[in-house]
């Protein structure tokens, strides 16, 4: 069985300026970070899926992507992959003093349990002191730093307003946020009815930042829930697609009353209900 070592052997090949791959010699950081992304929706997506047969080669191919960086930064006299698991290694001893109180990796498991809360209290403690070691301009620094940029969108408005309940700027409870949904909704009829195309893109976006700060009071994660919701439309519409297959019907020469009955069937069915037609 290859080890890790087989494969960073491999990377050094690959990027080899002689004997490589040419597609492998000419990418860089940029190029490859929308390959990392898929990579690792595809983890994602093979876990929703129960497929456990497959989940091993998506996390090799997001190993991968670790390995490539590694290797970009090796040449350029950077760091490399063993630096990458140091740093990740120091940062986790670090962040879980209740394991490791004396900063040894090995030190014996006789340190007493601390309760789940008392664990996110002082995480979110050494990340705070680890964002104003980070930060060059101390009176610059903002609980918003390190937010990537780069979340999906859903991802990082949750992100964001959980950083800013931790200072208390946060609704208390769901309910005052639902109302607060249904005054972004008005705001989006006013601006629908001024036709003002810029005003309703604004007010889109200040209903779909409100609909995740919903989300997050529900304790619902806002991505994964939209995946759920993606893949449910999927699963519908190819079921009416499959329906209308059968019948030798274009879905063009439907009428959306019967697209609507066929969408509703495909509940029906995965409701496990029977038909009422």
């Amino acid at each position: 069985m290859y080890s890790l070592e087989d494969l960073l052997h491999l990377m050094n090949r690959l990027r080899d300026p002689q004997f490589g791959c040419p597609w492998d010699i000419r990418q860089t950081y940029a190029t490859i970070v929308p390959h990392t992304l898929e990579e690792a929706y595809e983890v994602a997506d093979a876990i929703e899926r129960g497929d456990f047969d497959h989940l091993q080669g998506e996390l090799g191919d997001l190993l991968f992507q670790v390995v490539y960086y590694s290797q970009l930064a090796k040449e350029e006299g950077r760091f490399e992959f063993a630096g990458v698991i140091d740093s990740i290694t120091r940062k986790l001893i670090r962040r879980h003093p209740h394991v490791f109180p004396s900063g040894d990796l090995y030190a014996p498991l006789d340190v007493p349990r601390l309760n789940e809360e008392q664990v996110k209290q002082r995480w979110e403690e050494i990340k705070a002191e680890e964002r104003a070691e980070k930060s060059s301009a101390p009176q610059q620094l903002s609980l918003l730093d390190d937010v990537p940029a780069a979340l999906p969108a859903l991802s990082r408005s949750a992100k964001l307003q959980k950083r800013a309940g931790q200072v208390g700027f946060d609704w208390p409870d769901a309910l005052p946020v639902l109302d607060k949904v249904r005054e972004e909704l008005d705001e989006v009829l006013e601006a629908m009815a001024d036709n003002d195309a810029a005003a309703i893109a604004d007010e889109v976006g200040d209903l779909l930042f409100s609909v995740v700060n919903l989300a997050r009071h529900l304790k619902v994660d806002p991505e994964t829930a939209l995946r759920g919701a993606n893949s449910k439309f999927e699963r519908r519409f190819r079921f009416i697609e499959q329906a209308l297959r059968d019948t030798h019907r274009p879905i063009e020469d439907c009428t959306l009353e019967e697209l609507d009955a066929l969408w509703g069937e495909a509940k029906r069915q995965e409701k496990n209900l029977p038909s009422c037609g």
